[in-house]
């Protein structure tokens, strides 16, 4: 698995874009909506844990008390503050912050396109392999569940659903995963694709 992600996560993938957006399904109204908006910068990490039979995902459920993106299904992460290093310590502090999985465990292997979403963010995705033996323990103020879905489902394009819904008057179209009950859609969903994307086009090493 690891040689996988570092031939995939290579820069020179030509399934990389270096950025993507919720407007790449939106176009009609991106130039209205990005007019004098600077992003904000943040960062989540895509745990890939390694497990022997085969490996899987790492998501969490937010709670459903938050002020924003409550009860949505996500990856561990959050803004980049002042005093992280760079993305990566970021997403690394915010991992640890949520879930409790300590950065001894995670190999960092690379980063997806960064992502720029509708609420103003420019995400860094930081890909990382997990090794098995971590413990995990909730801050139940922000997450309320994690759950793990196989690399496999992620890969398999007829689990790729393009959906849309009304929001603030405007018709928006988004990416969405279902998956044993869970909603993986926007943002995160938007990211399972673009690592289905760059996996694709190499060969498992």
């Amino acid at each position: 698995m690891q040689n996988w992600l570092a031939e995939a996560l290579k820069a020179d993938n030509p399934a990389a874009r270096g950025n993507r957006s919720d407007y790449d399904l939106n176009s009609h109204i991106k130039l209205k909506e990005l007019v004098n908006v600077v992003p904000r910068p943040a960062a989540v990490l895509v745990p890939i844990i390694d497990h022997t039979s085969g490996p899987t995902i790492l998501l969490t459920k937010r709670s459903e008390t938050l002020t924003k993106h409550a009860g949505q299904v996500s990856f561990p992460g959050g803004r980049v503050d002042d005093t992280d290093a760079d993305e990566v310590a970021a997403a690394l502090r915010e991992t640890e912050e949520e879930v409790g999985l300590n950065r001894s465990y995670v190999n960092v292997s690379g980063f997806l396109d960064t992502y720029r979403t509708g609420t103003g963010f420019e995400i860094t995705p930081v890909v990382g392999l997990v090794k098995l033996g971590f413990d995990l323990v909730l801050e139940e103020g922000e997450v309320t569940d994690v759950f793990e879905v196989p690399l496999s489902f992620v890969l398999d394009r007829d689990n790729h659903k393009r959906e849309s819904a009304v929001w603030q008057g405007i018709e928006r179209h988004y990416y969405h995963l279902p998956y044993n009950g869970y909603k993986i859609w926007g943002a995160t969903a938007a990211m399972l694709v673009n690592l289905c994307d760059v996996l694709e086009t190499t060969k498992r090493g």
